[in-house]
């Protein structure tokens, strides 16, 4: 089966377990080494090797037909998770609807995240000029996402990499301070659709329970994973 590496509080890599889990896709989960200040360090030898970015996720499939193929980012491994397994599809049908749930993934690691990164290491200082600019900045993304649920339960109109990309973005808002807010009731409730799905359960119970582990805030929201215990543990040490 493939083995993917990811990490105990890795955004992008949960993004991948879930996808994985939700198209039945048995893996292999390796954690790699992880520090106190969101550092993955010493560096696994196969990210370093794989990933010029020595960064996770990294996938490698050692069954495909001509050869063992190495994979990393977590938006080409969702493209070859659907070629892998097109059912059940995760990318909308059609060119037009497959196109904007494609741009509404990308927009959540690039528009919406940056606002995100800004705010690590404010969460004693959100008061500042800058913590408050991110916020809004997300705080608006928000909003641009309600419009989008005024007649659809999910982000692209089905469940798709859409909203497993937000919904993994936003744990990482909230945990930072950027709240959702009564403002995008909408939002709120899909939020909690979302959450409520197993696959999603799995990966973020246990990224939850590891912050409460190392005595790091979980979102009120949340907090209820405490007690989750996995199903099945795809989990392996590095």
């Amino acid at each position: 089966m493939p083995t993917l590496f990811s990490g105990p509080l890795s955004m992008f890599g949960a993004k991948v377990q879930i996808a994985a889990l939700e198209k039945g896709v048995a893996f292999e989960l390796v954690m790699v080494p992880f520090d106190r200040d969101d550092r993955y360090l010493p560096l696994h030898p196969e990210v370093g090797r794989i990933n010029p970015k020595k960064q996770v996720p990294v996938l490698i499939d050692a069954e495909v037909s001509d050869g063992p193929l190495e994979l990393f980012d977590s938006t080409q491994l969702f493209e070859y998770l659907e070629d892998l397994k097109p059912e059940p599809a995760l990318w909308q049908s059609g060119i037009a609807a497959r196109a904007r749930t494609r741009q509404l993934e990308m927009k959540s690691d690039e528009v919406f995240f940056p606002h995100v990164i800004k705010l690590f290491g404010l969460q004693d200082d959100m008061q500042s000029a800058a913590a408050q600019a991110a916020c809004a900045g997300c705080a608006a993304f928000y909003e641009y996402l309600e419009a989008q649920l005024l007649d659809n339960d999910f982000l692209a109109g089905g469940y798709s990499y859409a909203d497993i990309a937000f919904y993994v973005a936003q744990t990482y808002a909230e945990r930072k301070g950027a709240l959702m807010t009564t403002a995008t009731p909408r939002l709120m409730a899909w939020r909690e659709r979302v959450g409520q799905r197993p696959a999603v359960v799995e990966v973020i119970a246990p990224m939850m329970q590891f912050l409460a582990s190392q005595n790091r805030g979980v979102p009120p929201h949340l907090q209820h994973l405490l007690q989750h215990r996995p199903h099945q543990s795809h989990s392996s040490p590095a």
